[in-house]
């Protein structure tokens, strides 16, 4: 019986985690937009820096659902744009208004 609730409790974490990731990413798109123009990533002061953990998270989730191969080592501007990339082929996370 514990098995079995330690087994829910993972898979509903994941599911949680999963959820959390694509509002860190569209924080992140939100908070780069200026009068509703989004800003290149190239353009970033911090896009050379490593991807944040919800990127890396994310992106391995945008890269096993679309059968593509994940690279850990993207720059914060790299990994948007990649996510980017992997969102049109995955259509998840779109803005469907």
């Amino acid at each position: 019986m514990e098995i079995k609730n330690t087994m829910a409790n993972t898979h509903q974490n994941k599911g949680t985690e999963q959820r959390e990731n694509e509002s860190n990413n569209k924080d992140l798109q939100e908070n780069i937009t200026g009068s509703n123009t989004k800003k290149d990533p190239d353009e970033w002061t911090t896009g050379d820096e490593p991807m944040t953990g919800a990127q890396r998270s994310y992106l391995k989730t945008l890269s096993d659902e679309a059968g593509e191969q994940f690279n850990d080592n993207l720059t914060k501007a790299e990994a948007s744009k990649r996510i980017d990339e992997l969102q049109h082929k995955t259509g998840r996370g779109l803005n469907t208004k």
